[in-house]
């Protein structure tokens, strides 16, 4: 997919490559309690369902995301026997999906997209979006997310480190109908490393987001 890097984290580019670069701003905590050991190091996980948040859950009511059957998120072994944990792995893979949501339906002010995402990482989660909107362009084909590291750190945030692997999707473009490929190269596998912070209401928002092509190999 193409490289929409948002502007908190690099300059803008038109190369034809890479869809998630950069999807977050914050950049992200560098304490030694964030870190998580073997993270950058993807990992064979086996398939399990693609995890989505109930629409209320905790007795939150959470926005309902839906992705179409030309786009999918596999989301693999999304999965942990800590409830806690679980809650965080839930908010933080409805985050990812909610911008990908956005992109396909040209909504860059989607409620979704603010509703996991705090003041530090809306404005650039919104700008990317609005990049793709811009250009006419939407998504097709699947990623696939995987290798979910997660932990809560001692100030009671949490740590999320995960892969998403591109080499299935691409853009295209709503009016022309071009269709742009991912590369297959180990850039288009990419590690996000995010932070969380839990709201009044139990929400696991982002806080903190940053990612790095190639870290998952």
């Amino acid at each position: 997919m193409n490289r929409r890097a948002l502007p908190a984290a690099a300059s803008l580019t038109a190369t034809a490559v890479l869809l998630l670069t950069a999807c977050g701003s914050g950049g992200g905590d560098g304490s030694s309690s964030d870190k998580i050991k073997g993270a950058g190091q993807g990992g064979n996980s086996s398939s399990s369902p693609s995890a989505s948040a109930p629409a209320s859950s905790g007795g939150v009511d959470r926005p309902g995301i839906t992705l179409p059957r030309s786009f999918q998120a596999n989301f693999e072994s999304w999965t942990n026997s800590n409830p806690k944990l679980q809650a965080i792995l839930n908010d933080g893979g409805e985050e990812l999906k909610s911008k990908y949501a956005a992109i396909i339906e040209s909504d860059p002010d989607s409620d979704a997209v603010s509703f996991y995402n705090s003041e530090a990482t809306l404005t650039s989660a919104r700008k990317w979006i609005k990049q793709f909107v811009d250009d006419d362009d939407s998504l097709i084909g699947k990623v696939v997310v995987f290798d979910p590291q997660v932990h809560i750190n001692d100030t009671g945030s949490g740590v999320l480190f995960y892969c998403v692997d591109e080499r299935g999707a691409s853009t295209k473009n709503r009016k022309t109908g071009k269709v742009t490929a991912t590369p297959d190269e180990p850039d288009s596998v990419i590690q996000y490393r995010a932070r969380l912070d839990k709201t009044s209401q139990g929400v696991w928002k982002t806080v903190a987001l940053t990612t790095v092509p190639g870290a998952c190999r």
